[in-house]
């Protein structure tokens, strides 16, 4: 009988330190796990730009994009709400760290496939950045100018690639940086090299729970001379409701895809300046 307690003591012992033992993987786990940064950008994108953030696996996003018309003409066009352009986009998460995504712009009825890969991220006490890889293919089906004679389907197609590196920097500060290459295979202007490059700039600042102000700016390093457009720059706030994220944007660019907003757009201080929104919905 001795020996039968014995024994059924050193089981519930061993049972015991098994079960410490397991409860202090899971802590140790949870704390890992938590140990990521969370919420450094609320949207996908940070105005323009594409922000850091991603889809979670199995997120489905649909998103609705508008920007109007210029609003310098005042009421006679209501601020440039009677011209609306629209952009659709589809974007699901296939795990963790891959987002891709399909999007129409009804300016020049533009096509983009676009892909994003998440190579680090910031940790609480360990890695100080996240770092996030952004790839875009647009295709314009809309008629070309007529102007452009020597116009080719080839030209139709654009190829944008962009490193993007984020810091939280404290609990309402998030600031991004997006060196940036674009390739078009048609420009507009006859001294504009195919090949460009940029530095995105963006962040946001957290004003309440639910709202962020959020500003972003491309500076294009090798625009031609008698390219006459302006590097973009764009001002909004984030707005957060349960299942979705409300942007309320001003910019000086009326294109929202990717390739587009870089290098077409007008001039803040000639009132170019373009009211917007995007409408973020998950399922």
């Amino acid at each position: 009988m001795k020996n039968i307690l014995i024994n059924v003591f050193v089981l519930l012992l061993s049972s015991s330190v098994f079960a410490q033992n397991d409860l202090l993987d899971e802590l140790t786990n949870e704390l890992e796990e938590s140990s990521e940064v969370s919420s450094v950008f609320k949207s996908l994108k940070i105005v323009n730009l594409e922000s850091t953030k991603m889809a979670a696996k199995g997120d489905f996003y649909f998103v609705i994009a508008h920007r109007f018309g210029t609003v310098k003409n005042g009421f006679k066009d209501l601020f440039g709400l009677d011209e609306s352009n629209i952009r659709f986009s589809f974007i699901y998460g296939f795990n963790d760290w891959w987002t891709a995504g399909l999007s129409r712009s009804s300016i020049e009825k533009t096509f983009d496939l676009t892909t994003k890969l998440k190579l680090k991220t910031q940790e609480k006490n360990g890695f100080p950045l996240n770092i996030v890889g952004f790839a875009a293919m647009g295709y314009k089906t809309g008629d070309p100018d007529p102007t452009f004679v020597l116009y080719e389907n080839k030209h139709r197609a654009n190829y944008l690639a962009q490193l993007l590196v984020s810091r939280k920097m404290n609990e309402k500060l998030s600031l991004q940086a997006s060196p940036t290459f674009l390739h078009e295979n048609f420009t507009e202007f006859d001294t504009q090299k195919n090949s460009q490059y940029g530095l995105g700039l963006g962040g946001r600042y957290k004003l309440t729970k639910r709202l962020t102000l959020n500003l972003d700016y491309l500076a294009h390093f090798n625009r031609a001379t008698e390219n006459t457009f302006q590097n973009p720059l764009s001002v909004g706030v984030d707005i957060e409701t349960g299942g979705h994220v409300f942007q309320l944007h001003f910019s000086n660019s009326q294109r929202m895809n990717d390739a587009g907003f870089i290098h077409a757009n007008g001039d803040w201080s000639d009132g170019n300046v373009f009211f917007g929104f995007n409408l973020y919905r998950v399922f």
